[in-house]
């Protein structure tokens, strides 16, 4: 038995071992981990089980029946999270580039379809070079494979993507499928063709970062949520997001005590909406006043900018919070901005999360750009989503609330629970300026008459009284007192019920 048992810790050893100490180094040299250190820093000390360390690749063309490495460039198993189980798979870089093997791709399978049984979330720490090129087609059925999983789980249990390294071509769909894609800076990379195929193709010169870098995707294209400094923090930060979600979408969202009082009030939130309606002000303060101890995880920040997603909790319950951003673009909804908070507003629906909505927007960009790229189609998509969630939907109109945007930012119509207004809110068609030089556009040269029947306008709509005399709103509160009165909302609607008509799955406006 002894003889077993050390042939048992020497295979052990060579597994953990990857593709020798002499990669291993190289990784460490480009500031990046390797898969193991990755899953220890994630995990809780001592909670991974691993699965298949001594699968194999079968294949035998080019040389490869020599180079056989166990464990075949991708290290999974489940383990726990703050004491919540968890799946993950960790592709290894130092095994033949962390490409995917027809055996590696069975085993993010086999842990995938295992996470979908028991209901945990799935954690996908990638750094690949693609697909392995001495598999051909096996390769590409085993990533087809890891894409069917990807769609069975969406919507039944929560998937994380970590980019940690190079991730292109077929890799790119696997992590684009999945709930929340976080980025390192420098050294991890997204893009469908690499720069020197652009270089061949399209004569266009570019840089991996500049293609498919963390700075590129987390701004311009919006794909991932998230860009971090490094693989620590990463790691840290993605503990910290992963107590925010419930283990699958039969579960309600986690509780963790909270201390800070559910009736607290802040004052210095009645001053926060400057005066003159056209001066920006910054919505994460009031999102950072509201929340339980102004722990606020926001997404995508540096991309659509104009409108703020993220969790938070209230009496330490995970809420999902969508805010227009008066800072930016002054709070109008365009193309980008739609779209980044429909698939927010879609995820959590999908996995219970109450919705809790700050309003505070003028309208649709408007433009020909706007228009030429389809906003009306993708301006559709957050209406839907919103009109689509059957979740609990709490809403506060902090000022302006114009047109065909009041309606799709969780409107009353789109059977939002309870809206509130602040004072300062204005319901309306449109601004009164703009409002009053319609209605009156043969008076155009008269500017003493406009300017009274624009005062007429502001105070017979620009307040909340009108909407609220016809039960649109619920309530016109203090702002001081939104945190007390959106956590009573919410304690109400702990136990609502409300189904979709039966279907076979809608069609959003993709």
């Amino acid at each position: 038995m002894q003889e077993i048992l050390a042939k048992l810790e020497s295979m052990r050893a060579g597994a953990r071992l990857g593709g020798g100490q002499r990669r291993i180094d190289s990784q460490h040299a480009k500031g990046k981990l390797i898969a193991r250190e990755r899953i220890e820093l994630l995990l809780d000390e001592g909670s991974f089980e691993e699965w298949d360390m001594f699968v194999e690749h079968r294949c035998s063309d080019f040389g490869m029946q020599s180079q056989k490495i166990p464990g075949d460039g991708v290290v999974t198993g489940h383990g726990t999270i703050n004491g919540r189980p968890v799946f993950v798979f960790s592709q290894d870089f130092t095994v033949f580039g962390g490409s995917l093997s027809e055996a590696h791709a069975e085993k993010i399978c086999k842990i995938m379809d295992q996470a979908i049984k028991v209901g945990a979330p799935v954690i996908g720490l990638n750094d690949s070079g693609g697909a392995r090129i001495q598999e051909g087609v096996a390769s590409l059925g085993g990533y087809a494979d890891v894409f069917l999983r990807n769609v069975l789980a969406s919507g039944c249990v929560p998937q994380i993507s970590l980019i940690m390294g190079p991730c292109a071509g077929g890799a790119v769909y696997s992590p684009a499928m999945t709930d929340f894609i976080f980025m390192v800076q420098d050294s991890s990379y997204m893009f469908v063709t690499g720069p020197d195929v652009l270089k061949t193709v399209t004569h266009e010169v570019v840089t991996a970062e500049e293609l498919g870098g963390a700075l590129t995707h987390s701004t311009k294209s919006g794909v991932a949520d998230l860009a971090f400094d490094n693989d620590v923090e990463a790691l840290l930060q993605v503990r910290r997001f992963f107590d925010f979600l419930p283990l699958n979408a039969g579960e309600k969202p986690p509780v963790r005590p909270c201390s800070d009082p559910v009736n607290r009030y802040d004052y210095s939130l009645d001053t926060l909406v400057p005066s003159n309606p056209n001066k920006p002000y910054d919505m994460k303060e009031l999102i950072t006043k509201v929340v339980d101890e102004g722990d606020f995880f926001e997404l995508k920040p540096n991309h659509a900018g104009n409108i703020i997603t993220g969790f938070g909790r209230l009496n330490g319950s995970t809420v999902g919070i969508i805010a227009n951003q008066p800072m930016v673009l002054a709070g109008c909804l365009d193309i980008d901005s739609s779209i980044k908070a429909a698939r927010f507003v879609r995820y959590c629906d999908c996995f219970s999360i109450p919705l809790v909505t700050f309003v505070d927007v003028p309208g649709f960009l408007p433009g020909t750009d706007q228009e030429y790229n389809g906003i009306i189609k993708h301006g559709a998509k957050l209406l839907f989503a919103y009109a689509e969630a059957t979740v609990p939907k709490v809403t506060v109109i902090t000022r302006k609330a114009y047109g065909g945007a009041y309606d799709v930012m969780s409107s009353k119509h789109l059977r939002g629970d309870v809206n509130f207004a602040w004072p300062s809110a204005e319901i309306a068609v449109m601004g009164p300026k703009g409002a009053v030089e319609i209605i009156f556009r043969q008076d155009a040269g008269d500017k003493a008459k406009l300017e009274a029947k624009t005062e007429e306008y502001r105070q017979k709509f620009a307040n909340p009284f009108v909407a609220g005399s016809r039960g649109f709103i619920d309530d016109v509160i203090y702002p001081s007192s939104t945190r007390k009165r959106v956590c009573r909302a919410l304690a109400m609607l702990a136990n609502k019920q409300l189904k979709n008509p039966p279907k076979k799955h809608d069609n959003i406006p993709l």
